[in-house]
C-alpha cells in the first residue's frame, strides 16, 4: 500500500460525520498531495479491496487506518 492510499484511509477515518468521501478527496486535493483525477482512481481502488464501502470504512480499511494512525505518531 503506497503512502497516499494510507494517507487518504487516515482522512477518511478522521472525516467529520457531514462529510462526503468527495470531500474527503476534496481536502486532500487541495494540499497537493496528489489530482482530484489520482484521488477519485485511489478512492476506487480502496473500494474495490473493500477497505472502504459506501461512504464508511469496512472493519479491514478501520483496521488499517488505526495502524496507519499508530505509523504516524511514532
Amino acid at each position: 500500500m503506497d503512502i497516499n492510499e494510507k494517507i487518504l484511509l487516515l482522512a477518511i477515518l478522521k472525516k467529520e460525520s457531514n462529510e462526503s468521501l468527495n470531500d474527503v478527496v476534496l481536502k486532500l486535493e487541495n494540499t497537493g498531495l496528489f489530482t482530484l483525477k489520482e484521488g477519485k482512481k485511489l478512492l476506487k481502488k480502496l473500494k474495490t479491496e473493500e477497505f472502504v464501502s459506501d461512504s464508511f470504512l469496512t472493519l479491514k480499511g478501520e483496521l488499517i487506518a488505526k495502524n496507519v494512525e499508530q505509523e504516524f505518531k511514532i
